[in-house]
């Protein structure tokens, strides 16, 4: 029987780099893991996995409820991660781990009033309780603020106590959930702006303070404090930054495909040349695009294309929460069908607990043929195999490559997980309402456009760099700055030993 086994990963900006910062010499952003990942990782475990994140997802589509779908950093066959982070909050500041979240809209951090919070966790991390009466900047936020009215129309709120008290009750399909009441208070962060960095800037957020928790949630094996949500609407701290100046309203990734895993998260714009936009679906939940077909070998299927529409519970999502990729089912079996025909005839197939699955004795990429998702305005996400295939163990000398792709029985969803958003720059334009993407090799150097609407730009580290790298020929900072949640981001990985 398979073992699980935790490690955590973490992104830490060392003291040398931050006094390097601030001297505005070279800089570094070192990601670390604490363990070799050499082991691999049944497709079953990957799919339950995900259909736990897709039950909450699902649930969303059908009842207006809030789903859970945090960013996933760092995508290895050989592991499943969910990327956290630090904020500080009050005054004076707390520190809270927060699970960064791309499919729901609040931040909410466990209050000391709350009933079936966690109070230790087995990530190795110290929990923390939001306590209102111990911050001399926190207020409560009533039905009246208009602040609460905005969170109603998106069923991020609601009024109906007797006191008057905003408050949430978001409840998932995997059966956990949270309720409690918004408080307002200070965010802690660090902004930066041309010619220097800024440390403790601030800003007032609104955010959940829960007071029950229930499922999941309670477990304390993998506990946080909290959720960050990266959602579009006006409750999500990204869209309150950006009403405040402090931020623009994007927000970019870029995930290492490798096994020394890694990459970036930041609140701005990576900017590169090659990158193609689509536009988001309107009126959508999630990130929802408008997938038009499918090509294998440059030869496109024959798939209707209502297959794809967006309705309810029917759709493509962009989900860096989950780990493969999964395919409508109508589109499954034509894209699997057209994979198997276009390799030699030479290559062994073999069936793998009902996934399709190759023995290779050479590169995927020699055999192989490159796939492309098209979407709407004419952009195409081109799939090498290492985007469509996920390694498992070998026979006989010979790798077993197995289809990434899944499919949901009786689903009409297609989500585009860690496996297809690996080795690319994801940008979530949120303000032009679209997402954009390029093939990228995430441990180099990546340009970031912070400014709000200045058009200026600078540049970030996204992975493992030497001291030769310098702010001169990285960080040209802006002139508005922006907030650089990219660092002190810690991955925790969970590894299941064959």
């Amino acid at each position: 029987m398979a073992a699980a086994f935790l490690v955590s990963v973490v992104l830490l900006l060392s003291a040398a780099a931050a006094a390097a910062v601030f001297s505005g010499s070279p800089a570094t952003l070192n990601l670390e893991r604490a363990f070799p990942t050499n082991h691999g990782v049944e497709l079953s475990q990957l799919r339950a996995r995900d259909m736990l994140r897709h039950r909450r997802m699902l649930l969303q589509s059908s009842n207006n409820g809030v789903a859970d779908f945090s960013v996933q950093g760092t995508f290895d066959p050989f592991q499943v991660g969910l990327y956290f982070t630090r904020v500080q909050i009050g005054t004076p500041p707390v520190e809270f781990y927060v699970q960064i979240d791309t499919g729901s809209d609040v931040l909410w951090v466990s209050c000391s009033s709350c009933n079936g919070c966690p109070q230790t966790s087995g990530l190795q991390i110290q929990l923390d309780f939001f306590d209102p009466g111990h911050s001399s900047t926190s207020s409560l936020i009533s039905c009246s603020d208009q602040r609460c009215n905005g969170g109603i129309q998106t069923s991020d709120a609601s009024c109906s106590g007797r006191d008057g008290q905003c408050s949430y009750d978001f409840r998932y399909g995997d059966g956990s959930g949270t309720s409690g009441y918004y408080v307002s208070d200070m965010m802690h962060f660090t902004t930066i702006f041309e010619g220097s960095v800024v440390a403790n800037s601030s800003a007032p957020v609104v955010f959940g303070c829960s007071n029950q928790q229930s499922g999941d949630l309670t477990k304390s094996d993998r506990a946080v404090d909290g959720i960050f949500g990266f959602g579009q609407q006006e409750m999500s701290v990204i869209s309150q930054l950006s009403s405040q100046g402090i931020a623009p309203r994007v927000f970019s990734h870029c995930l290492k495909g490798d096994s020394s895993g890694g990459g970036i998260l930041v609140l701005g714009e990576i900017m590169e040349p090659n990158i193609i936009y689509t536009p988001l679906v309107p009126l959508q939940p999630h990130y929802n695009l408008e997938l038009q077909s499918i090509s294998v070998s440059g030869q496109t299927l024959q798939i209707d294309p209502s297959v794809f529409a967006t309705s309810n519970n029917r759709g493509t999502i962009v989900d860096s929460g989950t780990t493969l990729a999964y395919l409508a089912e109508e589109a499954y079996d034509p894209f699997v069908n057209a994979i198997t025909a276009a390799i030699p005839q030479s290559v062994r197939s073999v069936v793998s607990r009902g996934t399709p699955c190759y023995l290779i004795s050479t590169s995927v990429t020699d055999i192989f043929p490159q796939a492309s998702l098209n979407f709407a305005g004419g952009a195409s996400m081109v799939l090498r195999p290492q985007d469509y295939l996920i390694q498992q163990n070998s026979i006989g000398g010979a790798a077993v490559w197995c289809i990434g792709f899944q499919k949901i029985q009786g689903q009409g969803v297609t989500i585009l997980g860690d496996l297809v958003l690996k080795d690319k720059i994801i940008v979530y334009d949120l303000a032009g309402q679209r997402i954009g993407w390029a093939n990228y090799d995430c441990s180099l150097t990546v340009n970031v456009s912070a400014a709000m609407g200045t058009g200026r730009s600078e540049f970030v580290n996204a992975g493992e760099i030497g001291g030769s790298t310098s702010l001169r020929d990285g960080l040209r900072l802006t002139e508005t700055g922006f907030v650089a949640f990219f660092v002190h981001i810690i991955l925790i990985c969970y590894l299941v030993f064959l």
